[in-house]
């Protein structure tokens, strides 16, 4: 009988999401969910949307709630983590100073300025659960859903012995979405995907054994499919290879798109396309319409579904419980699985069984996909280091190896926006003084 404890369980509509899951696994009859968060009615609400997601399903799962994580830790068989820090109060100067200084950010939670911010902020905290787990739950498996996902990762795997994974929708969503395109049946599409978290690449696409690119050149040359996501389809017809993050979020991943007026003109769309400051203006409101739909799950004024989704928590216990061997894809420590990246945090093919996780040895990325990885693996070291030793200034020289600000500011430039974020932010950086 599983436990499985969930710290950041006030995300409502992501627990909701990842307990409907787990309820809804075949065989997978009863357990515990420990829910944690420091926002006690968010914490409320989740609650009660666990309780009646498990009395819809008629199964013998039991539902705690507490505010202190050291109380729910003990006997934990895994640990779900998808805290925020700050969120709300920084998402505005994570967009808005960084665009005073030519840096146009559509979401800004993985990398950029906003993105180390984000690390910066949210670090701290994640280090000390970690330290918790390592403590109280020595055995359990650690599974990350908290942007940035490479760098918070990361920093877990330095920090501690724990098995940590950190997991995406990304691999699994693009996936489905290029047997859209190319009008296959998703099990009849045959793929190889790898690289980091939002920045995977599918280096085979086919289909009974015949090379699916060409066909998906040629899908991509047409205005209707290209403008369904154009960025994506830029970089493939110019470097090879589909890559795993949507069009907006790529554009400010790379110093191609984003870095002039034009260039944003021609290449990014409305909303997740590449709309400027898509989440610092939207996600305020997005919060509060999540949290109604919760509600109106829990009053019953919306049906319920016991639907699996292809988020990858499930499939990790079901395995693990189970032992039902799954393939997933994870972000771990490179241990040699892709050979020409750094020993940072890669995403690669993992089997999951009742041994635990096992990553899956990939072989080399094609040079020009892994020399875009390795820019991005030289960010995240930086900032882990940051995260590790407390030190401000490695967080700053992250910030002038990013490829979009290094693509639009100069070293001055980027140290004043650097200092400029720092005192705008800095409630919520006092680990660092």
């Amino acid at each position: 009988m599983p436990k499985i404890t969930y710290i950041g369980a006030g995300s409502s509509t992501f627990a909701a999401r990842l307990i409907t899951d787990l309820v809804a696994t075949p065989d997978l009859e009863k357990g515990t969910f420990a829910l944690v968060d420091i926002d006690a009615e968010r914490l409320e609400l989740s609650r009660q949307v666990a309780e009646k997601v498990i009395g819809v399903s008629g199964r013998d799962w039991q539902v705690t709630a507490t505010t202190d994580r050291a109380e729910a830790l003990p006997g934990s068989d895994y640990v779900i983590n998808s805290i925020e820090v700050a969120g709300l109060d920084c998402v505005e100067p994570d967009y808005e100073i960084p665009l005073k200084y030519g840096v146009d950010q559509c979401i800004g939670d993985t990398i950029g300025p906003g993105g180390i911010f984000k690390a910066l902020r949210t670090g701290p905290a994640w280090l000390e659960i970690i330290a918790d787990v390592g403590r109280l739950a020595p055995k359990a498996i650690v599974m990350n859903y908290t942007n940035p996902m490479s760098i918070l990762t990361l920093a877990a795997s330095r920090a501690s012995s724990l098995s940590v994974v950190g997991l995406c929708h990304s691999v699994q969503g693009t996936s489905r979405l290029l047997a859209g395109f190319l009008d296959i049946s998703y099990q009849e599409l045959e793929w190889r995907c790898a690289g980091i978290n939002h920045n995977a690449w599918f280096t085979t696409l086919a289909h009974h054994g015949e090379d699916l690119y060409p066909r998906l050149r040629e899908l991509a040359r047409r205005p209707e499919v290209y403008e369904q996501d154009p960025v994506r389809f830029e970089v493939m017809l110019h470097l090879g290879a589909f890559v795993t993050e949507s069009s907006g979020h790529f554009s400010e991943y790379v110093p191609y798109f984003r870095k002039r007026p034009d260039l944003i003109r021609k290449y990014t769309r409305d909303g997740y396309l590449g709309e400027s400051g898509f989440y610092a203006r939207n996600w305020p409101t997005w919060r509060q319409v999540n949290s109604a739909v919760v509600r109106e799950l829990v009053a019953g004024d919306l049906q319920l579904e016991l639907t699996r989704s292809h988020e990858y928590a499930s499939y990790i216990v079901e395995a693990v419980e189970l032992d039902r061997p799954v393939e997933i894809h994870g972000n771990v420590l490179n241990e040699g699985w892709i050979e020409n990246l750094p020993p940072g945090n890669v995403e690669v093919a993992c089997r999951i069984d009742g041994a635990g996780i096992h990553p899956c040895r990939f072989g080399p990325l094609p040079e020009q996909l892994a020399a875009l990885n390795r820019v991005h693996m030289a960010v995240h070291e930086l900032v882990v280091q940051a995260l590790l030793e407390r030190d401000r200034e490695k967080a700053r020289l992250a910030l002038m190896l990013d490829p979009l600000t290094a693509a639009v500011c100069s070293l001055e430039e980027i140290s004043r926006m650097f200092d400029e974020m720092w005192e705008a932010e800095r409630p919520s950086l006092a680990a660092f003084e």
